[in-house]
């Protein structure tokens, strides 16, 4: 299964968001003699996203969660914001950074 790919609706970012997740693993430790630790073999059993923000404008309730393909070919795809209920998921339009709006400015736009 392909990694996930999140998208902001606030900005519009892409590339940077901080995800905060509960990971359940299964691993092979070798302690060398001198007791220094070695992890093999580690196995991920369960893994849960616990939080998703976005990096550039640290919104947390615009982000969304997008199917493989989607951001490449510039469509929405299926989307679905991460850990917010549907009604919190959207910003309002005229929310300062969203694209479309008069006067946006954000990484990578000039000025």
């Amino acid at each position: 299964m392909p990694p996930t790919r999140y998208r902001c609706n606030a900005c519009g970012n892409l590339t940077r968001f901080d995800v905060t997740t509960d990971r359940r693993t299964r691993a092979f430790h070798h302690y060398s003699v001198g007791g220094a630790l070695s992890v093999e073999n580690e196995v991920v059993l369960r893994e849960d996203v616990i939080e998703v923000s976005c990096r550039w404008c640290g919104h947390g309730r615009a982000v969304e969660a997008i199917e493989p393909g989607a951001a490449e070919a510039g469509g929405a795809g299926q989307a679905g914001a991460v850990g917010v209920p549907a009604a919190q998921a959207n910003p309002g339009p005229g929310t300062p950074g969203t694209p479309g709006t008069s006067g946006a400015s954000g990484p990578g736009t000039p000025g």
